[in-house]
C-alpha cells in the first residue's frame, strides 16, 4: 500500500509542438486529449493525503494546454512545487506566467543549432529555446533552468557541443540519458521493430566512437566537480553500456529504482500508470487517485514486480530512487 507519494507526473496536453525523430507523440496530435481544471482539483485530496511535494508537468507539450497556468494555480493552493518539462519553443511568450506559477524548467536540448533543429524537425527550434532561456535569465538570473538530452545515434558525436551550448545559453545543469527504443512509451501503439530501432540505436560499429566521446567528457573534471553534468561519471559510462547491451556485449546497466512506489504518471486522458513504461492501472475520471494507487490491481502489480526480470525495467532508460518521505528542495 502507498502512504506517501512525493512526486506526481502530469501530462496536461497530449499533443506536441515538435516532431522529434526519437518520439511518436506528435504523430497523434489530431487526437487531442488534455487535463482540465476539474481533473486537477479532483486530485487535491489525494495529493494532500499522500504528502505530494512536487508535480512534474510533462507531455506532449504542457504549454499547449490553454489553461495550463490555471492548473498550476490549483496545485499552488497546496504549496506543491511545479516543474515544467518543455520543448522550449514558447518560453519567451510565456515568461511572465512561468516566473509566477512554475518553480523551475527542464528544457530539451538535442544538439547545436543545426542538429537540434534537424532532430526536432522544427525550423528555428534552437533559436527559440535559447532566446527563451536567456529572456527568463535576464529577468531573474536565479531562476533554475536545466536541460535534458537524449543521447542516440544521431547526436552522440555532437555531445561536447551540446554541453558547450548549454553553458553558453545560461543553463544551470545538463542531464543525459540514452534513447528508449524498445517500449510502448511516447505514444507508440506498437514497440519499434528493428529497422526503426536502428535509426536511433547506436550501431555496434559505432560503439567505440561513442566510448571515445564519453571518455573525453568524463576526463574534463569541471563538468562534474561543478555539478554542471547531473550524472556521475559512472552513470555517463552507463550510456555506452546501455547501447552495448543490445549487441550482447554486456548486461543492461543496473538501475536502483522505486518509481512505482514513490511516484505516478497521470496522462492527458486521465489514465494512471505506475511509471511511463508500465500498463494503465486506472483513470482519475472513474475513481480517485488514492483509490487507484491502492487498488488490488495496483498493489498486486507492485507486489509482484521484479525489476531484475521485468523486460520494461531491464531496458529502462531512466530511474527514480527516492525515499517516500524525502524532503524535496
Amino acid at each position: 500500500m502507498i502512504s506517501a507519494l512525493p512526486v506526481v507526473i502530469l501530462m496536461p496536453h497530449s499533443a506536441c509542438n515538435c516532431r522529434c525523430v526519437m518520439c511518436d507523440i506528435w504523430k497523434d496530435n489530431k487526437n487531442l486529449k488534455q487535463l482540465c481544471e476539474a481533473d486537477i482539483a479532483g486530485l487535491l485530496n489525494a495529493l494532500k493525503k499522500f504528502g505530494t511535494q512536487q508535480v512534474l508537468m510533462s507531455g506532449g507539450e504542457a504549454l499547449l494546454n490553454a489553461n495550463f497556468f490555471r492548473l498550476c494555480g490549483i496545485l499552488k493552493t497546496q504549496k506543491i512545487k511545479v516543474t515544467l518539462l518543455t520543448t522550449g519553443l514558447t518560453i519567451k511568450k510565456n515568461a511572465d506566467e512561468l516566473l509566477r506559477w512554475v518553480d523551475d524548467l527542464i528544457v530539451s536540448l538535442d544538439g547545436d543549432e543545426l542538429l537540434h533543429d534537424a532532430i526536432r524537425n522544427i525550423p528555428n527550434a534552437f533559436y527559440k529555446l535559447k532566446e527563451g532561456v536567456q529572456y527568463i535569465k535576464a529577468i531573474n538570473p536565479g531562476y533554475r533552468i536545466t536541460a535534458r538530452t537524449v543521447i542516440h545515434r544521431l547526436n552522440f558525436r555532437n555531445w561536447e557541443a551540446i554541453i558547450n551550448e548549454a553553458r553558453a545559453m545560461g543553463i544551470n545543469q545538463v542531464s543525459f540519458l540514452p534513447a528508449d527504443v524498445s517500449s510502448h512509451a511516447f505514444n507508440r501503439q506498437m514497440a519499434w521493430e528493428e529497422p526503426k530501432q536502428h535509426e536511433i540505436l547506436v550501431s555496434a560499429n559505432e560503439l567505440s566512437q561513442l566510448k571515445e566521446v564519453i571518455m573525453r567528457i568524463i576526463n574534463k573534471d569541471d563538468n562534474f566537480t561543478t555539478g554542471f553534468i547531473a550524472e556521475s561519471k559512472e552513470k555517463i559510462m552507463d550510456i555506452h553500456r546501455y547501447y552495448a547491451a543490445f549487441y550482447g556485449l554486456n548486461p543492461f546497466p543496473f538501475k536502483k529504482c522505486n518509481a512505482p512506489w514513490v511516484s505516478t504518471v497521470i496522462e492527458a486522458d486521465g489514465n494512471v500508470r505506475p511509471c511511463f513504461f508500465h500498463e494503465v492501472i486506472g483513470n482519475i475520471r472513474d475513481s480517485s487517485l488514492d483509490v487507484i494507487l491502492n487498488s488490488e490491481t495496483a498493489v498486486n502489480f507492485r507486489r509482484t514486480l521484479d525489476m531484475s526480470k521485468n523486460a520494461a525495467c531491464v531496458k529502462c532508460v531512466c530511474s527514480l530512487n527516492l525515499s517516500p518521505f524525502a524532503k524535496l528542495a
